[in-house]
């Protein structure tokens, strides 16, 4: 048996609990439909960007469709006024005060205060120095800790401030040069598969395993001995191979040193950012407190602007719009994606799971799988251990994806990503993680 589900629109302007075997209401059908647009939508913004190009005169509309981040924002502002219409305005508001907007406020949040040159910095010190260690020229050595050391660092620091670090040690080392297409889409997929796998040493770290690990009872430890250390054993093995297999190209075009220095960080200014980055991690569940510092942050940067570069504000905002809108659209396709989840075999429902984070999200489907009672030791480890598998082969199906589209794109043809693109360059990478989760 299910317990009652998040509030949804009923038929009637009412917010009403989701009742097992009930019948699909017409607000909700009219969600999925307009969720399943958004979905195809997101997998056409390359079109789009396209459009702009040979249709200048209407550039500004095809440029507003080609931005990724805003797919869902705009696709759950269609679903609002929809919802207005068939069931009341207060109706509508009040299901969109029942959803839980913690999420996105964190990642713009964590984005912010991970992208600041102190932060980066530091960390790209602490990368090189690793890297000296590794008997490999420096630009491949970089290369793979990018996709590796730092990945699994998420798990400490939280998976969005992991994807924040490597996409901008990346860009500034790697996608700035003029390296192959194949190198960028091989780089961009795996990143996403690593980043992932690789929150899940701890319970805090990875959106979907945070959903489950509380009522499920997981702590670090449960996470490291059940999940972690095959996770890590995936991300060490996909970037080698990645690394290997482009060795040549990274030792001749890669830039380690990074493509603004901005010259000496003072260590007092450095630990400061860090204690705003630890400050804002441990809260990461209690908006009143992580918004609290970043704005005692934004009054520090000021007062300190010398040491500071631009704060990536916009694509913070844009991430965190595209989140919101996924909040959104995701809270009224329970009546279908429960159902899925329930009754299968635990293999089967490993691939399932996979497959469907690729156009839900990964946090939603652990969610919706903690509201199912009684279930197995091997129907939990199914659920999360597709949601993160899956995680990398599309921008919506993990929380972080955005941000590295957000950081990343501008070094693509057209300042645009293609979905099929990500999706294919993300499939060998997945692979390695479906062997380390069924396999191990």
């Amino acid at each position: 048996m299910f317990e009652e589900a998040a509030g949804y629109i009923a038929a009637k302007p009412t917010l009403a609990p989701r009742l097992p075997n009930s019948m699909a209401t017409t607000p909700e059908i009219i969600a999925a439909a307009i969720f399943a647009v958004a979905v195809i939508h997101t997998f056409s913004t390359k079109f789009f960007a396209h459009l702009a190009h040979i249709q200048p005169r209407h550039a500004g509309l095809w440029h507003l469709l080609a931005e990724v981040e805003v797919v869902f924002g705009f696709w759950a502002f269609v679903l609002v006024a929809t919802l207005v219409f068939l069931s009341g305005k207060t109706a509508a508001v009040d299901y969109l005060e029942s959803r839980n907007f913690t999420e996105p406020m964190f990642v713009f949040v964590i984005m912010v205060i991970a992208a600041s040159r102190p932060i980066l910095k530091t960390v790209m010190a602490a990368v090189r120095m690793l890297a000296a260690m590794i008997p490999l020229s420096r630009g491949v050595s970089v290369f793979f800790l990018c996709l590796s050391a730092v990945p699994l660092l998420g798990s400490f620091i939280t998976e969005p401030a992991a994807m924040t670090l490597a996409a901008l040690m990346l860009r500034d080392s790697y996608f700035s040069q003029p390296i192959s297409n194949r190198l960028k889409y091989a780089t961009i997929g795996m990143l996403f598969v690593n980043i992932s796998i690789g929150g899940t040493l701890t319970n805090f770290a990875a959106p979907p395993v945070l959903m489950v690990a509380g009522k499920w009872g997981w702590d670090s430890w449960f996470m490291l001995s059940h999940f972690g250390w095959k996770a890590a054993f995936a991300v060490i093995v996909n970037a080698a191979v990645l690394t290997w297999f482009f060795r040549s190209e990274l030792a001749a075009k890669g830039r380690p040193e990074g493509a603004n220095d901005g010259g000496r960080m003072p260590k007092t200014v450095a630990g400061i950012h860090l204690v705003f980055l630890v400050g804002v991690v441990l809260f990461a569940h209690h908006p009143a407190v992580f918004m609290g510092l970043f704005l005692f942050f934004l009054g520090y940067t000021e007062a300190y602007k010398a040491h500071q570069d631009r704060l990536i504000l916009r694509e913070g905002l844009l991430v965190a719009f595209f989140l919101a809108g996924l909040v959104v659209l995701g809270g009224l396709q329970q009546w279908w994606l429960q159902s899925t989840l329930t009754g299968v075999e635990p293999t089967v429902l490993y691939f399932l799971a996979t497959g469907l984070t690729a156009i839900t999200d990964n946090a939603a489907l652990t969610y919706l799988a903690s509201l199912v009672e009684g279930v197995s030791a091997e129907f939990k480890y199914a659920i999360v251990a597709g949601a993160v598998t899956g995680g990398g082969l599309t921008i919506i199906a993990n929380a972080p994806n955005p941000a590295g589209v957000a950081i990343l794109k501008s070094s693509f043809d057209d300042e645009s990503v293609s979905p099929l693109g990500l999706f294919l360059a993300a499939i060998p990478p997945t692979c390695v993680a479906i062997f380390a989760f069924m396999a191990l």
